[in-house]
Parts: structure tokens; sequence; C-alpha cells
């Protein structure tokens, strides 16, 4: 089985070199997909985790996905790398 990436803000599959977002140099970002992350920053860099949730909502209720499956996907984004909370020691 083919190792998928997801994007650590917004969980969509990045499955073709095109939706993989870009890092300062230019080089393809292994970690955040195009609509996240261009030129080695976030396009909305103020956005919170309420907010993505709802972004994610809205875009896979407009392509009739599946319930489970949005809420599988709105689910893990507090899992991902860019809204995990820190572990506090």
């Amino acid at each position: 089985m083919e190792n998928k990436h997801f994007c650590q803000s917004c969980s969509m599959p990045i499955d073709r070199p095109e939706l993989a977002g870009t890092e300062k140099d230019g080089t393809k970002s292994i970690e955040y997909c195009v609509y996240c992350y261009q030129k080695g920053v976030f396009l909305n860099p103020g956005q919170t985790l309420d907010e993505m949730k709802k972004l994610v909502r809205k875009q896979m209720e407009t392509r009739k996905m599946d319930e489970s499956i949005i809420n599988k996907a709105v689910g893990s984004l507090p899992l991902l790398k860019r809204w995990r909370k820190p572990v506090s020691v």
C-alpha cells in the first residue's frame, strides 16, 4: 500500500505533486498543501482551529462527501502538526 501524505493543516490528501505547498526556496512541502501553505508561510496565518473545522466541513459537504468521512476528517484536525498543543512537562 502506498504511503499517503495528508496536509498537516487541513488534512487534505497530498496525492499529486501540484497539491503540495511550497517552501521559501520554492521546493515542495512534504507537510502542507498548496491551499494552506505557499512560499514557506501559511496563507491564513491567523486562522483558528475552529475556523479550519468549518472550512473543511463546508468544502467536503460541497463535494457531497459522506457525513462519516466529514466527521472523521474534522475530528482529526486537532491531531495535525499545525493544531497540536505543545505538551507541557
